[in-house]
């Protein structure tokens, strides 16, 4: 049964348009002209991506991470290894990305391959973390079932004790990943969702198609 209120949300889209002559030839250039454009937006935590992971019969999971930096070379974000997210893409190195930023009324879709960053990467993202924030991602055995918090809190206790005088190092089960793009669209909210949707999809020799999809 539909909620009616729910389904009275509305909102129509007015703020801007996307038009194939205006973007540029890459997609990474184009992501790149829009993260200047909520950056100067000062839109909260535009880094907010949802990461999408399946298993290798389909059975699809997704929850939010925080992209660390971007290239030509693809999305980094860092997670535990031995997470749900990191045994499914250990198994289906496949996943999509979506970052939605409201107040710019605009959504970019990122599917592609997942490989590890180098090791050194990681070891500088984490090195740069709070202490705190290193000692958290050594006690927890994220996704697990654990018996209740204090089993968590009795090893952040335990792990600070042992690091009064040092940081503690990366554990080998945590690190950085790089999804590295094949499709990506840039949507564009609309006026009666007739919304601008732009597809680039990768082609041999690394160039770019891009094409226009149906709202």
């Amino acid at each position: 049964m539909i909620n009616q209120k729910i389904a009275d949300l509305r909102q129509d889209y007015r703020l801007a348009t996307l038009h194939e002559r205006e973007v540029a030839a890459s997609p990474l250039q184009q992501f790149e002209r829009w993260w200047e454009e909520v950056i100067k937006s000062q839109v909260e935590e535009p880094n907010a991506m949802t990461l999408a992971t399946s298993t290798p019969d389909g059975k699809p999971s997704a929850r939010i991470v925080l992209l660390k930096s971007f290239n030509e070379q693809g999305f980094l974000f860092f997670t535990n290894y031995e997470s749900r997210k990191g045994k499914e893409l250990a198994e289906n190195p496949q996943a999509s990305l979506l970052f939605f930023w409201r107040e710019l009324e605009r959504q970019v879709r990122i599917e592609g391959t997942v490989i590890k960053a180098p090791a050194s990467v990681s070891d500088e993202y984490f090195n740069s973390r709070p202490a705190g924030s290193r000692i958290g991602a050594i006690a927890s055995p994220q996704s697990e079932v654990i018996a209740d918090r204090e089993v968590l809190e009795a090893r952040v206790r335990e792990l600070e004790a042992g690091h009064l005088e040092h940081a503690p190092q990366r554990p080998g089960h945590w690190g950085g990943y790089v999804v590295q793009p094949e499709v990506m669209e840039f949507w564009q909210g609309r006026s009666s969702r007739l919304h601008d949707r732009l597809r680039y999809t990768l082609q041999a020799g690394n160039a770019w198609k891009i094409e226009r999809l149906a709202p």
